[in-house]
């Protein structure tokens, strides 16, 4: 994958007023090795590299500086964040403050990251802790969460002669087909290339069958690809819309960048993404002279059992603090101003990950279909790192891209089998990973 890594270095002059502690709500709740003198340069390594081309994280540096004249950020944002942070962090050389990388495991939290608190205590402030907490102890905040879906072009949609968003895989088939059949736009763009958003599907796992426990129960499922089960009903949903042709034509030369414009002005009908990205896309149309309203977000085209649609909403990255680092009150601080007094999650229309905050208004659409938000249920104490050991075993990586390229290579003709036997093949490497970790 390409590799990009802007820096920016936010040093301003300093005014005077030095403060101690934490700012926020926050700060109360940190351990030993995050309370002291505010001071020095935090390095901020950031999968956001869209908010440092455009100066969004130079003007939060600005705000910071005034607050703590003697500590400025610097910027680090790396496109293949998972592949690149999976190296870095073989060494000391990972920031002061980063994103938690999907490839540590909860049981490994605390070789690499300073713990921020008590899970338990830390709850009365914040959503999202689960992911990043383990034995009680949290070692990470949510920069902000999402509701998890698909952006849709509602402009395409409407020339497709679609009047209600499907609900089911048939109807989401047939409004596909309509798309190509009516329209010159690509029904489902799978942004195969770039391969990170294949990971965005994952999100929608208790979506489908509308249960809060439905990754835990996969841990504890020897065959998850069967049928009514939601990884089975997400991972079928994209073999059968690439069998049918109504993904792009060379997904090789997919780009994510370039998406994000062919779908404001038409040219792509659909992509899985998480509501983060609806800014994104709303920030393409303006800049090409289109109504950001043509961006629209639906949830999974799937109806629970009890007959409701679901949408699950979970936290962004977590920011966590490199137990390495030699200015940890000062990156503490840094996590502090951005969940409490940057604005980030209102200008980026994201959930906050501050319970006393509203939700945004880009998720009206959800509750406007009647939608249901959920949040999944932790893992059960003792079984924090229980699923992601599993997948680890059975190297399929749920939040990576590599099983689902074969999964779409398969369903386009590029390699062997069909989605029976692939699927056969996922459940037995998952047995198997069951049996390995015990």
């Amino acid at each position: 994958m390409a590799r990009k890594i802007w820096t920016v270095a936010a040093g301003l002059a300093a005014t005077g007023l030095v403060l101690t502690g934490c700012s926020g709500s926050g700060g109360g709740n940190s351990t030993e090795g995050t309370d002291g003198d505010v001071s020095g340069d935090v390095t901020f390594v950031t999968w956001r590299t869209d908010l440092i081309q455009d100066g969004t994280f130079d003007e939060y540096a600005a705000q910071f500086h005034e607050m703590y004249p003697d500590a400025t950020v610097t910027f680090e944002g790396i496109t293949d964040y998972e592949g690149e942070m999976r190296t870095r962090l073989s060494t000391d050389n990972y920031g002061d403050v980063l994103g938690i990388p999907n490839s540590v495991l909860p049981d490994q939290f605390s070789d690499f990251f300073e713990p921020l608190g008590q899970t338990d205590e830390l709850a009365d402030t914040y959503r999202f802790l689960a992911p990043k907490s383990y034995e009680g102890v949290q070692y990470g905040l949510a920069l902000g969460g999402n509701a998890n879906g698909i952006v849709y072009n509602t402009d395409v949609f409407e020339q497709a002669g679609i009047t209600a968003l499907p609900k089911t895989e048939d109807e989401w088939l047939d409004a596909l087909a309509k798309i190509k059949e009516n329209t010159d736009a690509i029904p489902l763009y799978t942004n195969y290339k770039d391969g990170w958003p294949l990971s965005q599907w994952s999100g929608n796992i208790g979506a489908i069958t509308g249960n809060p426990d439905a990754q835990n129960d996969m841990a504890h499922d020897d065959t998850p690809w069967t049928n009514d089960t939601d990884i089975y009903a997400i991972d079928s949903l994209i073999y059968d819309s690439v069998a049918a042709r109504l993904t792009e034509e060379d997904p090789l030369t997919t780009n994510w960048e370039q998406s994000k414009v062919d779908f404001a002005t038409g040219k792509i009908a659909a992509m899985a993404l998480g509501s983060w990205a609806i800014s994104q896309l709303q920030g393409a149309a303006e800049d090409n002279g289109i109504d950001p309203s043509v961006v629209g977000y639906m949830t999974f085209p799937a109806t629970a059992p009890d007959g409701e649609q679901y949408a699950v909403v979970g936290g962004d990255y977590n920011l966590g603090i490199n137990v390495h680092s030699d200015v940890k009150p000062a990156a503490k601080a840094w996590i502090d101003f951005l969940l409490e007094d940057s604005g980030f999650t209102d200008t980026q229309g994201m959930v906050s990950a501050l319970l006393a905050d509203p939700l945004p208004d880009n998720l009206a659409g959800l509750t406007d279909e009647g939608v249901q938000l959920m949040e999944l249920n932790p893992a059960p104490a003792g079984e924090e790192a229980l699923f992601n050991n599993i997948a680890d075993a059975a190297q399929i990586d749920i939040w990576g891209n590599i099983y689902r390229q074969k999964l779409i290579d398969i369903a386009r003709g590029a390699a062997p089998g069909d989605k029976q036997s692939y699927f056969d093949e996922l459940n037995q490497r998952w047995t198997d990973a069951i049996a390995q970790v015990g």
